[in-house]
């Protein structure tokens, strides 16, 4: 029986998110003050008493849930003693400072550098993602290189869930032929580009410098990054996953099989919302599921 932490990604954030943890204690305030020194910017007005538009700008968005889902975890203590990590995209960020493997300064530098990255490489294509819904992931990978436009896998979820990342035209087409083959739903997501699809690669270059330039140290546990759903504790080959996530999908679904191959029985969201709760359930209903709490 092992216990397993997982940490969100984008789309997780709502407004007024870590006032609580910010009124936590001495400990958890610094750590809020000390990000705002880094960052440059008070991101804690933006989390606490921000607008939802402020809040989705991906130069906020992705460092505001880091935030919350670090602190969280160290806020913890003693209760957090994970025997294997996962995070959902910027959550593998998380995964790793909760784990040791990162400092929490390090992981949150590199968390604005991606963002910062992310958002220039959208500007130099206009690109989005959709969610695919009622159908198998082969299906969805033959009809997507089938397109002439980019348009690839980018986030395999659940089982009847992925979603497909690419130019305009090319997720649009292939959302025609996705329904035409037998999808119940092709729903275009609210996002500012391309991500975890080959338009990324101008941000993947830039984070790379970073990302190479960081310590990473050995983690108190293995840490199952999105690249292949493997667990890693080697330092250069979390790089080198880390470097590849970008412009690689997502594997949540593989992940989360691994885990529970791995031995997981539980598995515990660290951040905010409990989006991954529900994909857990989706890829196997036996197990237990609960979000972490003060």
């Amino acid at each position: 029986m092992k216990k397993a932490y997982i940490f969100p990604g984008q789309g997780a954030q709502f407004v007024g998110m870590g006032k609580e943890l910010y009124d936590h204690s001495e400990e958890t305030k610094f750590l809020f003050e000390q990000a705002n020194e880094i960052l440059g910017f008070r991101i804690t007005d933006v989390m606490f008493e921000g607008t939802d538009e402020d809040l989705k700008q991906t130069n906020v968005t992705q460092p505001a849930i880091f935030l919350h889902s670090v602190i969280l975890a160290k806020a913890l203590g003693k209760a957090f003693h994970p025997q294997m990590v996962a995070g959902h995209s910027l959550g593998e960020f998380s995964a790793l400072v909760a784990a040791g493997a990162l400092s929490f300064e390090d992981g949150l530098r590199l968390v604005a550098a991606r963002a910062n990255a992310m958002q220039k490489a959208t500007e130099i294509q206009p690109s989005t993602m959709a969610a695919i819904l009622g159908l198998d992931d082969f299906t969805v990978e033959d009809v997507c290189q089938r397109v002439s436009d980019v348009v690839v896998p980018a986030n395999y979820n659940c089982p009847g869930q992925l979603v497909i990342s690419g130019t305009i035209a090319g997720v649009e087409k292939a959302c025609e032929l996705l329904l035409e083959a037998g999808a119940k739903r092709a729903l275009k997501l609210n996002v500012g580009g391309a991500f975890h699809s080959p338009l990324m690669e101008a941000a993947r270059v830039e984070l790379q410098a970073a990302i190479e330039a960081v310590e990473i140290q050995e983690p108190v546990c293995p840490v199952y990054q999105n690249i292949d759903a493997k667990p890693y504790t080697d330092s250069v080959a979390i790089k080198r996953n880390l470097i590849e996530q970008l412009t690689g999908p997502v594997r949540w679904t593989q992940t989360i099989l691994h885990m529970i191959e791995g031995g997981a029985t539980s598995f515990t969201e660290v951040g905010p919302g409990n989006v991954l709760q529900g994909l857990v359930k989706k890829i196997n209903r036996q197990m237990e599921t609960a979000a972490a709490v003060l």
